[in-house]
């Protein structure tokens, strides 16, 4: 009788621990549970590419000065072609055209070009008047000239057989040679360049 009445206390103070360490052990899953994933850096790296891509655009985007933007270049002597004829108006004067050269387009502004007959200073030919503006050779689009190789009325003058024609602000360093026949010069002038060769006729009479 005392072996059997011994046991069963026994029996009762091992379940009693039992139930205890199994509450244990759920409480310690329920927070495992519970605690907050931590944060993803993913989501940094994102924005760093997507700033990337935003410059990228910006260096594309019309006006930037990048590759395909479409960019006019201003006349040169050399991208032109000249022709020169001898007009008997006036006294006589000549009369320049110029032409942009197949697969050039320039700008030309409205001013006089170099024109020059010799070395010497009273070789060069003064401008008539001062321009402004531009316009867009290429194709078939001609501008125009007039160059009167003496403005005075008597027979003073050096004779020349040759005129030199350069776009302005070049110093005459690629002008373009003309022969003309012996011309005597004296206080030659120069027109601006015009698309309408009929403006120039106002100005050859000196």
């Amino acid at each position: 009788m005392r072996s059997r009445l011994a046991t069963r206390p026994a029996r009762l103070v091992l379940a009693a621990t039992a139930a205890v360490a199994l509450t244990a052990t759920m409480t310690a899953c329920e927070d495992d549970s519970a605690t907050p994933a931590a944060p993803s850096t993913g989501g940094s790296d994102g924005g760093s590419d997507s700033d990337g891509a935003d410059d990228t655009a910006d260096e594309d985007a019309p006006g930037s000065g990048h590759e395909g933007e479409p960019v006019t270049q201003g006349c040169g002597t050399t991208d032109l072609t000249f022709t020169l004829t001898e007009e008997s108006q006036y006294g006589g004067y000549f009369l320049v055209a110029a032409q942009a050269n197949e697969g050039i387009t320039c700008t030309l502004e409205v001013t006089n070009p170099d024109v020059f007959f010799g070395s010497s200073e009273e070789s060069h030919a003064s401008a008539i008047e001062s321009g402004s503006g531009s316009f867009e050779l290429s194709g078939d689009t001609i501008a125009y000239v007039g160059i009167n190789p003496k403005t005075t009325n008597d027979d003073n003058g050096i004779e020349f057989e040759q005129v030199f024609l350069g776009i302005a602000g070049e110093d005459g360093a690629n002008a373009e040679e003309f022969p003309i026949s012996a011309t005597l010069i004296d206080e030659p002038i120069v027109s601006n360049w015009t698309l309408d060769p009929s403006d120039l006729t106002g100005y050859m009479g000196g």
